[in-house]
C-alpha cells in the first residue's frame, strides 16, 4: 500500500512526452499504492507543445498528473514535484528525467531497497551525454567535497527513491528555486551518514530534442550554486 509518486520535470519535451508517459507508467501500475499512486510531470512554462501533449494523455493515463508552472528552470521544477508529491501524502518520491536517457526497468532493484535505506541514488559509471557533461559532474563532486566534506560517487543523477521522511528532513534548507536540489539531497544524507546507497543505473543519449542546457548555462548555473551551497553550509 506504499504510495509512490514518479516526479519528471520537463522542458520543451514535446518530441519525448509519449513516450515518456508509455515507459514509466508501468511502474505506476505495478506500485498502484492502494490507486493512490500517481506520474508528475512538472511542465516548467516550456514554450513548444509539451502542454498540450501532456493534457491529451490525461484522456489514457488516468494516474498522470500534468503540472504547468512558470519557467524557474530544471531544479525549481523538481522542487515544485517533490513538494506537490508531500502535500498529496505520498510515502515514496521517485525522480527522474524527460529525455529518455534512464531506463524503468532499473527501478525494481530501487523499489527493493526501500524499507532498508532512506534513499538510493544512481551512479552513472558510463554517460551517454558526452564526456565534458561527465567531467561538469566530476567537478561538482569535488566542490561538494570542499564545502560538505564527503565525496560522492555520483551527486546529480536523475535517478533516485527517497522516503518521505528523509525528503522532509532536507528540504526546507533550500529556497523555492534552488538550482541543483538533487546535489543537496545527496551530499546533505552523506553528510549525515543517513542510510543511503549508491546503485549503477544506464545513462544513455538523450531520445529526441535539444538539451536546453548548454555550457553557457553550466556556468551560470555553477557560480550561483557556489553561494547556494554557502548559505547551507552556513546552516548546518
Amino acid at each position: 500500500m506504499d504510495i509512490l509518486y514518479v516526479i519528471v520535470p520537463a522542458y520543451n519535451e514535446e518530441e519525448n512526452i509519449d513516450a515518456l508517459v508509455r515507459d514509466w507508467y508501468p511502474v505506476i501500475r505495478r506500485h498502484p499504492g492502494g490507486g493512490l499512486s500517481r506520474l508528475v510531470v512538472v511542465n516548467d512554462g516550456s514554450t513548444d507543445g509539451t502542454e498540450e501533449k501532456l493534457q491529451s494523455l490525461t484522456r489514457g493515463y488516468d494516474c498522470l498528473v500534468p503540472l504547468t508552472k512558470k519557467n524557474g528552470g530544471h531544479g525549481s521544477a523538481v522542487l515544485s514535484g517533490y513538494r506537490y508529491a508531500l502535500g498529496q501524502g505520498a510515502d515514496y518520491i521517485f525522480q527522474t528525467d524527460s529525455d529518455g536517457q534512464t531506463d524503468p526497468a532499473e527501478f525494481e532493484s530501487f523499489w527493493q531497497g526501500r524499507e532498508t535505506y532512506e534513499a538510493e541514488f544512481g551512479e552513472r559509471p558510463v554517460r551517454g551525454d558526452g564526456a565534458a557533461r561527465a567531467f561538469v559532474e566530476k567537478i561538482l563532486c569535488v566542490i561538494l567535497k570542499l564545502y560538505f566534506g564527503v565525496m560522492l560517487p555520483d551527486a546529480n543523477c536523475p535517478y533516485r527513491l527517497m522516503s518521505a521522511g528523509y525528503l522532509r528532513r532536507y528540504l526546507g534548507k533550500m529556497h523555492p528555486d534552488y538550482n541543483l536540489p538533487n546535489a543537496i539531497l545527496t551530499v546533505l544524507g552523506a553528510r549525515d551518514r543517513r542510510k543511503i546507497r549508491f546503485i549503477p543505473v544506464t545513462f544513455r543519449p538523450r531520445r529526441a530534442g535539444k538539451n536546453s542546457i548548454n555550457l553557457k548555462k553550466i556556468v551560470k548555473i555553477g557560480i550561483r550554486a557556489l553561494r547556494d551551497f554557502a548559505m547551507i553550509r552556513a546552516k548546518l
